[in-house]
């Protein structure tokens, strides 16, 4: 019987600690798909206590925990509802002429394809109102039972979010010692390094979400302020759009300026949407060179390109969900990944020293 190469042997010993990693990893996937509202609500909810936490012990200072949590918790909401009222009222209050001018912007656009270089034909540009008319209402039943399917999945939103607010409040309260009673809980050997991978992770994860609201609200004020000085329609929902759609990586300010530059693009012409389209370049440059060295080279120290593949895998794994979720979760991971080296080459004594040394 010929004997196994130490190649071979050494390759089959990896390969099966590879695939049991990969049936783990697997099936913590599969549990978090299974119960994905408790996930996503939790995640939820560590985003405001990472927001939060400071604010509310400057307030705990002088206030009780209690009443300093209370504080913080409906201040952020009533912050957030102010802004929802002021884009709705910006929507509502520019529909009328959005829509004059979204109509009128077609009506340009049909005669700019149908001249040099394009030349289409001026009949398959014809009646595309009456075409759309007729599509809405021969799948009239199919689109009201996506509604119907969308407001049973406003109720699951409402309850994750209702979640998330219920568990930011213990979070905020007493997370401190949530977190010494889990590590307590833990082997007295294991302990030490528990503590090591949750600072790091801890520290990681709060200092990306400062960061990326940071660069999501300069870009949203950049987006906003150009918007408006071009005249485009719905400014201020446009940058609520690219502030939220920033919290993507690479991805999402790309594609909220796509949004408004077919807004503009109808509204105002090619030029102006030429404008828009230039707008992306410049704001791409200004956060990938300027605001993400700055902001947030102390908390995520990630390739570009380990981004790239970070927020697709997030996406293909979960939807728009995993694409928020991913890099956070990467930069979390590669930091306790860090952290727990560096504390076992501290713990290793340096040569030559024994311990009576």
């Amino acid at each position: 019987m010929q004997p196994v190469s130490p190649f071979l042997r050494t390759a089959a010993s990896y390969a099966w600690r590879l695939l049991v990693v990969g049936a783990a990893v697997y099936a913590v996937f599969a549990v978090l798909g299974r119960f994905h509202e408790i996930a996503v609500a939790l995640f939820l909810a560590l985003v405001v206590a990472a927001l939060l936490s400071a604010p509310t012990r400057r307030l705990a200072r002088n206030l009780p925990r209690s009443l300093a949590v209370a504080l913080c918790l409906l201040g952020s909401a009533a912050l957030l509802l102010g802004v929802l009222v002021l884009v709705g009222e910006a929507v509502a209050g520019e529909s009328t002429t959005l829509v004059r001018e979204f109509r009128r912007g077609l009506d340009s656009i049909e005669e700019w394809l149908e001249r040099p270089p394009f030349r289409l034909n001026p009949d398959a540009l014809a009646n595309v109102q009456s075409r759309v008319g007729e599509y809405l209402s021969s799948h009239r039943s199919t689109l009201l039972s996506r509604a119907v399917s969308g407001a049973g999945q406003l109720v699951h939103v409402l309850t994750v979010v209702a979640l998330a607010v219920f568990c930011s409040v213990f979070f905020l309260y007493g997370g401190d010692r949530q977190w010494s009673w889990f590590c307590g809980q833990l082997p007295e050997a294991a302990r030490s390094r528990v503590g090591v991978a949750g600072r790091a992770a801890w520290r990681t994860f709060t200092g990306y979400t400062h960061g990326i609201v940071i660069v999501a609200a300069v870009n949203a004020v950049l987006v906003g302020l150009a918007l408006y000085f071009l005249g485009v329609p719905l400014a201020v929902p446009l940058a609520l759009l690219e502030f939220l759609a920033a919290f993507v990586p690479l991805v999402g300010s790309p594609v909220a300026l796509a949004v408004a530059a077919v807004v503009a693009l109808a509204a105002k012409g090619p030029l102006v949407a030429g404008l828009v389209i230039a707008l992306i370049v410049v704001i791409g440059q200004i956060e990938g060179h300027l605001l993400h060295p700055l902001v947030m080279s102390r908390a995520v120290r990630l390739h570009p390109l380990v981004v790239a593949i970070s927020v697709v895998a997030g996406t293909i794994a979960a939807g728009v969900v995993g694409a928020v979720v991913a890099v956070p979760l990467v930069s979390v991971v590669w930091s306790v990944r860090t952290a727990l080296r560096e504390d076992r080459v501290a713990a290793v004594p340096a040569p030559g020293l024994g311990a009576g040394e």
